[in-house]
Parts: structure tokens; sequence; C-alpha cells
């Protein structure tokens, strides 16, 4: 790694959100090197600095990594910038000793566990007055009564500890039979007062989910962009592959009260879905971290990881008051990949296919001119995937 007296900053996790955040900070002269447990697309990038094999985020050792690495490759000083959920619990929870090396910018510990065990916050929510889907906290697996309107899904209040145990991040049942069944099978592997179970808002084809983002300072919110998910894999509940830069006034005002309540400062994402047999948005999660398309807000006209680069060097930041609408983003293979199939099934119509990725205002994921090389690598990764399967 070439030596700089710019503080820099290690990016955790090199997928495409990684990547993103890397681009924008290298050119704009930041010095940059990523950590990942695996290979990785942002390592391959002309703007990586130096990548190094660490262990699993969500693990102790990680944080103890860190620290051995910044002694090793001189790295005091230097912004940890997550771009995976496990990573932001492993930093919140050892801030107190990261702190003293690195700079960081996630929400203490205090902040991280309301937005993290998802019955805390939506429990916040609701006493702020903002919609939530219709919930109910089953203790028993023969429950006297469900006052739910089905498909049901079922979740962990805390999403990690429910997905090692479980294997999958949440469990849908179709109809009361099947979510009884559903229980019974989590009471064998976790407590079910582990658990809540939620109505799954009826999907219209209209109704997608709008992704609120905020550079925010103790609860006051700088700069916010939007975007929604035009398609997604699986349908509904799944990771953006083509996306839209919009605005929804309902998802910045109940934004604004979540911020102000939890105090919160750094940049966050807040998901909400509009509710077609009401109308109202809905709050679905909030990720206390950039997000996978976080280079559509940068080309919209909002910065994240410079942003976040600036305030924790005490640099000035000239924070957006707006941003362009109707911008769009396009992870190309994940989005044919799935738009095909989704073709296949019936579910997308091929003219409406070719016409959204045609024309102005449209960005690429991962594919860039000044910077090939993670394109054809992530090719090369996904050829050697379906080799394999």
């Amino acid at each position: 790694m070439q030596e700089s007296h710019k503080p820099g900053v290690i990016i955790i996790e090199g997928h495409v959100q990684g990547l993103a955040n890397m681009r924008l900070l290298a050119k704009a002269g930041v010095p940059v090197v990523v950590v990942d447990k695996n290979d990785c697309i942002a390592r391959h990038s002309k703007y990586c600095q130096d990548f190094y094999l660490c262990p699993e985020f969500i693990e102790d050792d990680f944080a103890e990594f860190l620290l051995q690495l910044a002694k090793k490759k001189n790295l005091n000083g230097w912004l940890l910038l997550p771009s995976n959920d496990h990573a932001v619990n492993t930093l919140s929870r050892h801030q107190p000793e990261l702190q003293d090396t690195f700079k960081m910018l996630i929400p203490p510990l205090s902040v991280f566990a309301t937005i993290y065990d998802k019955s805390r916050l939506l429990g916040l929510a609701q006493s702020l007055g903002i919609p939530t889907p219709k919930t109910d906290y089953f203790i028993c697996t023969k429950p006297v009564s469900i006052d739910l309107n089905f498909p049901v899904i079922t979740k962990g209040k805390l999403g990690l500890t429910f997905y090692k145990k479980v294997g999958k991040k949440a469990i849908l049942s179709k109809n009361e039979k099947q979510l009884l069944q559903d229980l019974m099978a989590l009471a064998r592997v976790i407590g079910l007062s582990d658990t809540f179970s939620q109505e799954v808002i009826p999907y219209d084809g209209s109704n997608k989910t709008v992704s609120f983002t905020a550079f925010s300072v103790d609860g006051e919110i700088k700069t916010y962009w939007m975007g929604v998910k035009l398609r997604e894999h699986p349908l509904q509940f799944g990771t953006a592959t083509f996306c839209e830069s919009v605005h929804k006034q309902e998802c910045l005002e109940y934004s604004r009260q979540l911020l102000q309540a939890l105090f919160y400062t750094g940049v966050c994402e807040i998901e909400f879905m509009r509710d077609p047999r009401d109308g109202l948005f809905k709050l679905i999660e909030i990720n206390a971290r950039t997000w996978l398309w976080v280079g559509l807000a940068a080309a919209c006209g909002v910065n994240y990881p410079l942003f976040i680069y600036n305030h924790v060097n005490g640099l000035p930041n000239d924070f957006p008051a707006t941003y362009q609408v109707g911008i769009r983003w396009r992870n190309f293979w994940t989005d044919t990949i799935f738009s095909f199939l989704a073709i296949f099934k019936g579910k997308l119509r091929i003219l409406d296919y070719l016409q959204s990725v045609h024309g102005d205002g449209l960005i690429d994921a991962v594919r860039d001119k000044e910077d090939p090389r993670p394109f054809w690598m992530m090719t090369k990764m996904l050829f050697k995937l379906a080799k394999k399967r």
C-alpha cells in the first residue's frame, strides 16, 4: 500500500455497495482499502490500494482483526465504513475499544439495539403514530386467537439470531393451519418469545418498497434521498436489481420523527411500503448503514460516503437541499437473470423490461468505463457459481 498522510477509509465488505462507496471516496482523493471475508469485486478496482481477508464480520475476532491490521499497516485514524449489518453489529458492540484507533460514524449500542430489535423498533414507531404492518407476538404454539390477515410472515426480533437457528430470514405462512405448524417447528429451535408474526402487505404491482435515506446529526436531518425498488429478487421481500429515485412526502415526515426520537447521527436507510388497503406507507425496517444502491443517491447529487468522511474528519459538508428524481439504477447481471426468470413465469412483460433498460438517466451498479475490471470479475464469479450449480 502506498504511504499517504491523508487519513483513509477501510471499506468493510467489497460487494456492490462497498465498490460504490470506494469509488466515490477515491474519486474525491481519499485513500481506500477493502477488507472482506471472501474474494470480492471491489478488490479488483483500480481505486483499491490494498485488500485484506478477514474473519466473519459478526464474530468478536473481527474487531481484534481490525485493531491488529491498524498496527501492521499504520491505519490509525482511518474511517471504518461497513457495508454489512453483521459488521455494524460488531462495530457497535466493540465501539469503546475501536474508537481509540479508528474513526467511526455508527450508532451507539443503545440506539443500535432499538433498531436491531424489531420489536423495540415497532414499539417506537407505534408510540410516534407511524403506521406499521399489523403484528402479533405469539408465546405458545396454540394461541387462543389469531387476529391477523393471511399471508403472515414470522421473523426474529433479532434477525441474526433467528437466521443462525432457523436457517432462514423469515417464515411465510399462507393460512392459519400453516402458521400453527410453523410456530410448532420454530418452537423446537428458537423461543417463540424471540419472534414476531406480521401481516404481509398485499402487493398490487404498484406498491413497491421505498427507501428513505438520510444523513442526520443528533436526530436533525442534514440531507436526504429516496428511491423505489422497481424490481427485486425475490419479489416484494428481496434485494434490489432495478431502482429509481423518487420523492414521497409521507416517508420524509415519518422518518423525521423516527430519527429525532432516536437522536440519530450518521447515515441510515429506512424502508417503507404502501398498504393498498388503507393507502398508508408502513415502516418495514431501518438499516444503520449505507445500502446496496448508494451509488444511485450519489448520481442524484447526494454523496453519502463523502459526507461521512468529511464529518468524522472535521471537514465542511455542502449538503444538498434537493436531488434529482427519475434517475434509474440497474445491477446488470442480477437484474438480467431474474428479469428473464420473471418473464418466463409470466410475472414481467418483455416489452416493459426492454423499455426500462433503454433511454437516458440509467446508471449501472458495477460497470464503469474508467474502472472496468470489477464488472468483468463479477461476470467471472457468476460464471463459476453457475458452473458449480
